[in-house]
């Protein structure tokens, strides 16, 4: 491994040009482009920040973090986000 080869970022930052890269449907609120899920580590962060979001919006967020996660064979847990899915 190089020094090139070194990310010291974590894997659920993104720099800003990655994600003006992303595109639209990659997002749990695609509207305003908020909440990354285009991977694994970004519906973790997703679910763990998930309290942040605006209310009106909680619903939509819940249901995109539990579709993407299936897709990524990621386990949600957290009741909050299950609870709000089914609204």
């Amino acid at each position: 491994m190089t020094m090139s080869d070194f990310n010291p970022r974590p894997s659920d930052k993104l720099t800003a040009s990655e994600r003006k890269e992303l595109d639209t449907s990659e997002f749990g609120i695609p509207q305003l482009r908020e909440f990354p899920i285009h991977d694994a580590a970004h519906v973790r962060a997703a679910e763990a920040y998930f309290r942040y979001a605006p209310e009106e919006y909680k619903a939509q967020l819940a249901r995109n973090i539990l579709a993407k996660a299936y897709l990524l064979g990621v386990n949600v847990k957290s009741p909050t986000i299950l609870e709000w899915a089914e609204k």
